[in-house]
């Protein structure tokens, strides 16, 4: 098969599938891996798709910077493996006795099922839905932030809860974002940018949970920093080229393992 016949059947894969894995494409043409990243970097700079840690995926426009909250039926229904891997990946990092900060986004949800079921350890959350799943948990002591209760949400992101939160100290505290790019994570708006600032200046350690659907983009409201996250977990969909620049930032990097959830395939970047 010609090479151009190759890149071809990839775009043609893509518009299938979604995503293409280099090590499955390799298998497919019986070339080597790097063969085949030759490929998706060639492709990538003639603009007909975006290069992955794991293989690659279609160009997508960035959305708005304003966007609505999804329905909880959305946000909180079946998550993508690529997200359980990630949610996973987070959950495995609580220890025993811990006090954790985990907020009421999709991916933050997805790290209930995951949860250590065999050690003591404490929840803070501002998510009524979250409060809900874990109450009757006897292993996890369980705390609301309180607040003004919105008619289209059910999280707690007004200043009595900001206030809360900064009595309270954390050993982890989960966070994320509708965007995490270079100049920080970021939110469709202000007031949950506030409140991830609140987690982290009252956590120990900050993690940062990034699917790669969110990774390069930048929404209304900025929260935090990247220097101020101790880890960044994503997943093999995120691009090779903002991979690359995070690290130049010195943020660690974890690429969560959709095969192998219980560990992170590669960890970048130093203290």
């Amino acid at each position: 098969m010609l090479a151009e016949e190759r890149r071809q059947r990839i775009l043609e894969l893509l518009a299938k599938d979604g995503r293409v894995i280099a090590k499955d494409l390799a298998v497919m043409f019986e070339l080597s891996i790097d063969s085949i990243r030759r490929d998706l970097t060639m492709m990538e700079e003639q603009g007909l798709l975006q290069k992955t840690y794991g293989g690659a995926i279609p160009l997508t426009p960035p959305p708005k910077v304003r966007t609505l909250a999804q329905p909880r039926s959305i946000r909180y229904g079946n998550a993508a493996s690529h997200q359980d891997a990630i949610s996973k990946y987070a959950a495995s990092l609580i220890q025993k006795h811990d006090t954790v900060f985990i907020g009421g986004a999709g991916i933050q949800y997805g790290m209930l099922k995951f949860l250590p079921d065999d050690i003591p350890f404490t929840i803070v959350t501002n998510s009524l839905t979250i409060a809900e799943s874990i109450r009757n948990l006897h292993h996890i002591e369980a705390y609301l932030v309180g607040g003004k209760l919105r008619a289209n949400g059910d999280s707690m992101i007004d200043t009595i809860a900001f206030e809360m939160i900064k009595k309270f100290n954390f050993d982890i505290g989960f966070v994320t974002g509708g965007g995490i790019a270079l100049n920080g994570i970021s939110t469709a708006t202000p007031e949950g940018a506030a409140l991830t600032r609140a987690v982290a200046e009252v956590s120990r350690r900050t993690v940062c949970l990034a699917p790669h659907e969110k990774m390069g983009v930048q929404m209304f409201a900025t929260s935090i920093p990247l220097h101020h996250i101790d880890l960044l977990i994503t997943d093999q969909g995120a691009s090779d080229k903002t991979i690359r620049e995070i690290e130049s930032l010195n943020v660690k990097i974890m690429i969560a393992d959709e095969m192998n959830p219980d560990e992170g395939e590669a960890e970048h970047g130093s203290d």
